[in-house]
């Protein structure tokens, strides 16, 4: 059927397809523009405004470090400079009283200063944009940063635990008490000054793309955990086992002032508090090999989220359902959507996004959305992992 021509116009003859979102199939309509001249080329198009369910929650994205980070990073530098000081202290106090307590320390000392100058590195190159080979950016190089930390206290601490085992086998050694005693006080009170330096209360609550850990909304306020940056976190358990064997070097050296006969008191106190300072990284360890793994980010249950994406009106089911950290602070989720015919799948897709990041905290959220099929019911591959 065509259509008849205006008198005295030239016709123009558009073809569009559109769908009815209520229904299944598509409808053609032919549109009809009579105008007295031709139509002119469009304009080059422009950037638009998208809703607000669209998929990037921020209008544009954050350049440099995020105010976490930039903390960190003063921290950090702060940390590294009154390390580095007192290590040089310490080492001059250690060779002077012949104290290989006071030498423990400095190694330790040392140990802080590389790692905390890895850390530093670390938070430099996670600001680095995503790029076609690594798509999620740079922000596992905080992880590594932290793992190296640890790696390292631990191979410092077998040397010194070895040399520790030496001196309790021989006793051909001698310690100056006076310079001992001066020099673990001066430690005790830069470990004290550095732990000042580093310590960071939990984040308040928060559920931004650079929020920490979270309660969902529903569930009140919860409990703050105080994680906050993994490389600070890392450098804090650094400190603190460096400031457990400080005080014990302290008490050595107090009894080894005033009862020199007990100069064994020195390489007992580097096995012992050792040990503590091994098992004070116990807790960043657990924290990085879950991320390394990929295991699900702490205090965000499987079941929750399942939950909450299958009471969004219109979805069926769900399968396909991934959670996962890139850092302590960064979570990601990506699920399959299985909804009703009738169900509008752009609301289906803005509810469950909003409801993620609303009572979650993810930082980014990808969702697929199909239409249900009764035979899901019995697919393997749609079927939820079973409990760890």
């Amino acid at each position: 059927m065509e259509p008849s021509p205006a008198p005295g116009g030239s016709e123009t003859t558009r073809l569009v397809s559109s769908r009815d979102r209520g229904s299944t199939g598509g409808s053609l309509r032919l549109k009809s523009l009579f105008t007295e001249a031709p139509e002119p080329l469009p304009e080059e198009s422009k950037p638009v405004a998208m809703p607000s369910h669209h998929c990037h929650r921020d209008p544009l994205p954050q350049q440099g470090l995020t105010p976490e980070r930039l903390q960190a990073r003063r921290q950090l530098y702060a940390a590294c400079a009154v390390c580095f000081v007192f290590m040089a202290g310490e080492v001059v106090g250690g060779y002077l009283a012949h104290s290989l307590a006071i030498m423990t320390d400095a190694a330790h000392l040392l140990a802080d200063v590389g790692s905390m100058m890895g850390s530093l590195f670390s938070l430099w190159l996670s600001t680095r944009p995503a790029t076609r080979t690594m798509t999620f950016g740079w922000h596992r190089s905080e992880t590594l940063g932290a793992l190296a930390s640890v790696v390292s206290l631990w191979m410092v601490t077998g040397i010194l635990l070895y040399l520790a085992f030496i001196r309790l086998l021989h006793s051909d050694y001698h310690i100056e008490g006076g310079a001992m005693l001066l020099t673990a006080s001066i430690a005790v009170c830069a470990n004290l000054l550095m732990a000042f330096v580093l310590h960071q209360a939990g984040p308040p609550h928060s559920h931004g793309s650079t929020g920490a850990e979270y309660a969902p909304l529903e569930e009140g306020p919860g409990e703050p955990l105080p994680l906050g940056n993994t490389s600070v976190r890392a450098a804090f358990v650094h400190v603190l086992g460096d400031l457990l064997q400080s005080l014990g070097v302290l008490a050595a050296s107090i009894l080894i002032y005033f009862k020199p006969q007990y100069k064994a008191a020195d390489p007992i106190s580097t096995f012992l508090f050792s040990i503590c300072a091994l098992g004070s990284t116990a807790p960043t360890l657990r924290d990085v090999l879950r991320i390394l793994m990929e295991g699900t980010p702490r205090n965000v249950g499987f079941e929750p989220v399942r939950d909450t994406l299958l009471s969004v009106p219109g979805v069926r089911a769900t399968h396909e359902l991934h959670l996962w950290a890139l850092t302590l602070t960064y979570h990601v989720a990506s699920a399959h959507l299985a909804i009703d015919s009738t169900a509008d799948p752009e609301a289906v897709l803005a509810e469950a996004s909003s409801r993620l990041y609303s009572r979650f905290g993810f930082s980014s959220c990808t969702l697929q959305v199909e239409q249900y099929q009764p035979e899901m019911a019995q697919c393997l591959h749609c079927r939820e992992p079973p409990q760890a």
